[in-house]
């Protein structure tokens, strides 16, 4: 996804101005308007191991971490904020999630993020956790379990059993917000899930749709751009076709020539994954969430796309945009920078990677293509079949079409309530969501204008009016559920 999902999340490495990348300038922060930055405390859960096996793992535990703040907080008596940590450092999360601090400050709410299981810090067997079997208990289902007895001891220890559960989640942090709510609706009631595809995961959906509105999303900026991006890779591709090695790698500033076939689907895969996280990160401030970003990065893309007639210098510099915003090297290191996997919108890289590879391999369908027709990209197919033969070959396990419907609904989810689906139109993952309100209760929030859970950032002076709205209203409906669920409990309590 995200950039894995959040993805979703891909963590983009650095490059030098000898790529001729933007300046420092151009990375300036923004400063939010109105925000106090939250003190939370980072602290460690102990957590079972597997949650469904009473005879796996000796019945064994992990440090899970978890942040949390209370200074906002009436003890006792305001809500619980909990977001659900996906497929990365935890912190990443927190410093970019000021809407849920804000929001606690208005209603009184401690606040905790909480880490996925194998991600960050959550390791459950250190340094074995990403070998066979021990890697098997990284599922969507343990990180639900983790998290429901997570809140459920946190609330005894903290004296707060009647204080109202809200869960938050960005991306695949959403999707899991989702699954809280269907899952435990007895302890979660209700669920903010911003930019999160619990359609297209679940198998439901367009296999070219995420490439397809990447480009859309430059397209919209000026269709010569789009046409520009198209015909810089097929120039790339005809040196490819001649075996002009040597020149791909004087083009782009390689570290090393490419060699074969192989390589060059490994620099188109770099190449794609440059846009994709523009498109993704297309915020009107610049950001440090995932690399470094300016202000605006489809629109300072076009600009280096359409600065002038040579289409791979432009391309080059384009992707430099990503990865290259600090000047620290002198080369694209091709198979250090990007990293193919079971997820062709990206992994990421270090540890986090091969957590969502595994999750990409088993439960989350990510079987996305661009094919140059719908798309500007090289055609790049991952059909079932070679998700099939890459996981079985990597993981030694076969997917499970299908199972994301049979476990958490699909798109049969008119029976629930209490459920916020948030996306802003210029993000790649939007239409793999729910985009339209199902009920008065499941309510489909769409933010013109907004990249990648913007609705999830804090305030910033550079905000669209739409997003402004979106977070009123996911305010309002919050304070709805915190009452309606106030009351539930305390009528609960009076009848013991």
């Amino acid at each position: 996804m995200t950039a894995g999902l959040i993805l979703f999340t891909v963590t983009v490495a650095v490059f030098c101005d000898a790529l001729h990348g933007l300046s420092h300038t151009h990375f300036q922060a923004t400063k939010s308007a109105g925000s106090s930055d939250p003190q939370f405390t980072e602290k460690f859960f102990t957590q079972t191991l597997d949650h469904f096996n009473f005879n796996s793992m000796g019945n064994g535990t992990f440090s899970q971490r978890y942040l949390i703040t209370d200074q906002y907080w009436k003890k006792g008596y305001g809500p619980i904020f909990f977001y659900t940590g996906n497929e990365g450092n935890i912190w990443e999360f927190a410093l970019n999630s000021g809407f849920i601090t804000e929001l606690a400050a208005q209603q009184q709410a401690l606040v905790i993020f909480a880490e996925h299981r194998y991600y960050g810090q959550s390791l459950p067997f250190g340094k074995e956790s990403f070998n066979i079997p021990e890697v098997g208990l990284l599922t969507v289902e343990q990180a639900l379990a983790d998290y429901a007895l997570m809140i459920r001891e946190l609330k005894e220890q903290l004296a707060a059993s009647h204080c109202p559960v809200i869960v938050f989640g960005g991306s695949y942090g959403g999707m899991l917000s989702v699954y809280m709510r269907l899952k435990y609706p007895n302890m979660v009631a209700g669920a903010l899930a911003a930019s999160a595809p619990i359609l297209s995961t679940a198998g439901l959906g367009d296999a070219t749709q995420f490439f397809r509105d990447v480009t859309a999303d430059f397209e919209n900026i000026s269709p010569e751009c789009r046409d520009a991006v198209r015909g810089a890779f097929h120039l790339l591709k005809q040196l490819a076709d001649r075996q002009d090695y040597s020149g791909i790698q004087s083009e782009f500033a390689l570290c090393k020539p490419p060699a074969s076939p192989q390589d060059i689907q490994q620099l188109y895969g770099l190449l794609r994954n440059a846009f994709t996280m523009m498109a993704m990160l297309d915020y009107p401030y610049s950001t440090s969430f995932m690399g470094n970003m300016p202000a605006n990065p489809v629109k300072v893309a076009c600009g280096t796309m359409l600065r002038g007639l040579d289409l791979l210098a432009n391309l080059r510099d384009t992707a430099g945009i990503v990865y290259n915003s600090t000047g620290l090297l002198t080369c694209f290191d091709l198979y250090s920078l990007y990293v193919q996997c079971a997820d062709p919108t990206g992994c990421g890289l270090g540890l986090d990677s091969l957590a969502w590879d595994y999750q990409a391999c088993t439960e989350v369908e990510l079987c996305f293509e661009s094919n140059n027709v719908t798309d500007m990209f090289p055609p790049m197919a991952f059909t079932e079949k070679d998700r099939e033969a890459y996981c079985s070959k990597r993981w030694a396990v076969a997917p499970r079409p299908g199972w994301l419907q049979i476990q958490f609904w699909g798109d049969a989810l008119s029976t629930a309530n209490n459920i916020i689906f948030s996306n802003g139109d210029l993000d790649p993952w939007a239409n793999g969501g729910v985009r339209k309100s199902l009920s008065s209760s499941l309510v489909a929030l769409n933010i013109s204008g907004g990249a990648h859970h913007l609705d999830l950032r804090g305030s910033n002076d550079s905000d669209p009016a739409s997003v402004v709205k979106v977070r009123k209203v996911e305010a309002e409906l919050i304070a709805q559920w915190v009452k309606m669920e106030r009351n539930r409990l305390t009528a609960a309590y009076t009848q013991l």
